[in-house]
């Protein structure tokens, strides 16, 4: 399994189990994010409490609906930027990362981010942001949105801030 940690944080952000589509030469990665009900399982075991003499309304249902990308990498959400914040925070990330970068994928990020950030700007009131687990001011941050129609949320990663990580 390989699991895409955070290349300024170290923390987990994606793993090799959730499928992506690069856009923008491969600047941003698109993944499919699922609504998932996790917790209560209704097990039928035969038995009539009613009849036994038992409680008829049985445990309450502990079921909870989550996102799974959102619950399996405890990504957390933060408020709505507006477009200010939001350049500012693009321009000082682009800034730390590609600090990071080798001078040849320097100068391809560098040509293509700014599409990919166009494109985020043009959607950011339908955006969510969220953050790793340990919520480094400084890290990726993780863009979630709904396409037209769709009951499911899409993803967007910045692919250059993600390490691979073999587990």
């Amino acid at each position: 399994m390989i699991v895409y940690q955070d290349l300024l944080s170290g923390d987990e952000l994606l793993s090799d189990s959730f499928p992506y589509k690069e856009l923008f030469n491969g600047v941003l990665w698109e993944v499919e994010g699922k609504w998932v009900v996790q917790g209560a399982v209704d097990v039928d075991i035969g038995a009539n409490p009613s009849a036994e003499g038992g409680d008829e309304e049985g445990v309450e249902d502990q079921a909870v609906k989550v996102v799974d990308i959102v619950d399996t990498f405890r990504l957390q959400e933060q408020p709505p930027f507006d477009k200010k914040q939001f350049l500012g925070y693009v321009k000082r990330y682009i800034k730390n990362l590609a600090t990071k970068l080798s001078e040849e994928r320097q100068a391809e990020f560098k040509k293509n981010v700014e599409g990919a950030a166009k494109m985020l700007v043009s959607k950011l009131s339908d955006l969510q942001f969220f953050v790793g687990e340990s919520m480094h001011d400084d890290g990726s941050m993780v863009f979630a949105y709904y396409k037209d129609g769709a009951t499911d949320p899409t993803f967007l990663y910045f692919a250059d801030g993600l390490k691979e990580v073999k587990c």
